[in-house]
């Protein structure tokens, strides 16, 4: 069903007139703002008044020169666990079958980690066997003994003693027909004298009393031989066998005890595949991290191998903590052990605590394969009473007091500004003027920089210098006021180059080296180089931390402006800046001629 609908034209009419009204009322508000705006800047332009520009009041206080860094929680008493367990032959390890969670507060006794031991229990078994093997040799050996000792008894008071009174027997016999020999020579030589026998008789009875005689002294050599020469004979034979066999029965006894050992030391070695814990505590697996990338190489876990006396878990004394912190070599020098420290936990809460330096390592920790020019020393802050809600592994912000002064004149390190190897400042005076005035800066932190001379307490500085440099008068810097580089070019022997280099350095304004920013120019947040060897604020580029003067070295950039060479660098560095700048002059130079 179709309906139709009348519009009143002159509803209509008054409709389209406010929607007229409101847009002109619109473009009228407009108009005033921009108009109001632009009445505000052009009285500013007339007065005189900048308003794109950010002073800071130069005050006097305390100040802290301090080095900020970070580095990890961890105990400096741990008690580690390790793997016992020796690889077997031609293994790298033994393989994890079970280890607790990480974080889990264990107690005395608890199991912690359970190794695969059934590479051992096989080795177990067989070596059984070779125990009994060699316990069955040392029973051969002793029944050898036993043997050689009874052969040796036998032969005494058997063999030899049954010869003896046999050769006796015989010794006692032929005496006897010797003594019956003689009585039948006696009575024949009585009856030849009488001629009752013939001298056949007598010389049968002489024949029977020399054999009798000769029967006798053979026995008597027998028995000699038997007593002095054969039983010492078959006694050392007799030794011999005996030692012998006791030789080979302390080799089988000596095989048995190895054996037995060897079997003992893989029983120990399956009971120590089972790993409890010493001592109360937080678990923490000991993963090895590479110095590479950070990247961890050893993951404790089931199925890691681990190798002999190789770390598998840290338990650390809550009660002693401490925090390992890296610092740039920039700063090192700074540190010293007993320096107060204040450390915040982020993952605690922003917990602050309070600590002190203990230790400075002497020697540059390893470096990573993309960073190895970066040199880094492990310094190490003890926590002044920990509480137990902190734990090993966490992040910390530590912020080690080097050195206060209890009333320093300081400005913001924003209000600096580096040109020629001296330090300004733009002053704002009463009359919305300004003034640039050169500073000698002292002690600087990552916020603060010491004023030595120049400004007064009270006065006002620019911040957003960079932003106004057209409002700095700056010297112009002469060839002198680089000694390194006028000592270059005096010793490349070429008057030309020398005249060439002191006409660019005095042809204008040049910033020598100044605080560097993003992009290669110093912000707001860029560190002057001053009087103190101080290291580069966050628009540096690098690390952050303070400068303590040290007769009046400046400290090193790292901008990479081919202007002029840095004023404390390596040979390398300057001579390729000198070449650099020298370059940069001969083409300054033919380009001037061809525009004549």
């Amino acid at each position: 069903m179709r309906h139709n609908v009348f519009v009143c034209p002159g509803r209509m009419a008054s409709r389209k007139a406010g929607v007229i009204t409101s847009l002109l009322v619109t473009l009228v508000v407009l108009a005033s703002i921009g108009g109001g705006g632009y009445w505000a800047w052009q009285r500013s332009q007339e007065s005189g008044v900048r308003t794109d520009l950010i002073v800071d009041m130069v005050s006097r206080g305390a100040f802290d020169h301090i080095v900020l860094e970070q580095g990890e929680l961890e105990s400096s008493s741990n008690v580690d666990i390790t793997c016992q367990v020796r690889a077997r032959s031609g293994g790298q390890g033994t393989p994890i079958l079970w280890v607790v969670d990480e974080g889990t507060s264990v107690k005395e006794g608890d199991k912690l980690v359970e190794l695969d031991d059934s590479a051992l229990k096989t080795a177990l078994r067989d070596k059984r066997i070779v125990v009994i093997g060699a316990e069955a040799q040392v029973a051969a050996a002793e029944a050898a003994v036993e043997q050689a000792k009874i052969a040796r008894q036998e032969y005494l008071e058997g063999l030899f003693e049954t010869e003896e009174r046999a050769i006796q027997s015989e010794m006692a016999i032929a005496e006897q027909e010797l003594r019956k020999a003689q009585l039948a020579l006696q009575s024949s030589e009585r009856l030849v004298a009488r001629g009752l026998v013939k001298s056949l008789q007598l010389e049968a009875d002489q024949f029977a009393v020399a054999n009798s005689r000769n029967q006798l002294e053979a026995a008597s050599n027998r028995l000699r031989v038997l007593q002095n020469l054969t039983r010492q004979k078959m006694l050392v034979q007799f030794d011999s066998a005996i030692d012998s066999a006791e030789a080979s029965l302390a080799a089988a006894l000596g095989s048995l005890e190895e054996e037995q050992t060897d079997l003992k030391d893989i029983q120990k070695q399956i009971e120590l595949c089972t790993i409890y814990a010493p001592t109360a505590g937080i678990v923490i697996h000991a993963n090895e991290y590479s110095s590479r990338g950070g990247n961890a190489e050893v993951v404790i876990a089931p199925g890691t191998i681990v190798r002999e006396r190789q770390t598998i878990i840290r338990l650390p004394d809550p009660k002693r903590m401490q925090v390992r912190a890296k610092v740039n070599e920039s700063r090192i020098t700074l540190i010293e052990s007993g320096m107060p420290a204040k450390i915040r936990v982020d993952a605690v809460n922003n917990m602050e605590l309070l600590g002190r330096v203990i230790k400075v390592n002497r020697y540059a920790e390893p470096g990573s394969w993309f960073s190895t020019t970066i040199k880094e020393y492990a310094t190490i802050i003890e926590i002044i009473d920990p509480p137990p809600s902190i734990r090993t592994g966490m992040t910390a912000e530590v912020q080690i007091f080097v050195e206060q002064i209890p009333n320093s004149l300081q400005v913001p390190i924003q209000a600096i500004y580096e040109h020629g190897g001296k330090t300004f400042s733009l002053v704002k005076k009463g009359d919305n003027s300004f003034e640039t005035r050169e500073v000698r800066i002292g002690a600087t932190n990552e916020k603060q920089a010491t004023i030595l001379d120049g400004v007064n307490e009270n006065e006002q500085v620019v911040l957003n210098l960079r932003q106004n440099l057209s409002l700095v008068d700056l010297p112009d810097l002469q060839p002198t006021e680089n000694t390194l580089l006028a000592k270059l070019v005096a010793d490349s022997g070429s008057a030309a180059e020398a005249a060439a280099a002191g006409e660019s350095a005095t042809s204008g304004p040049r910033e020598a080296i100044a605080p560097r920013g993003p992009g290669g120019e110093a912000g707001p947040g860029g560190r002057p180089r001053g009087p103190g060897a101080g290291p580069r604020g966050p628009g540096a580029g690098g690390t952050t931390g303070g400068g303590r003067p040290a007769n009046g070295t400046q400290s090193q950039s790292d901008n990479s402006s081919t202007d002029l060479p840095k004023p404390e660098g390596s040979t390398a560095q300057v001579k390729s800046r000198s070449d650099l700048y020298l370059e940069r002059i001969a083409a300054e130079r033919k380009n001037g001629q061809s525009g004549e």
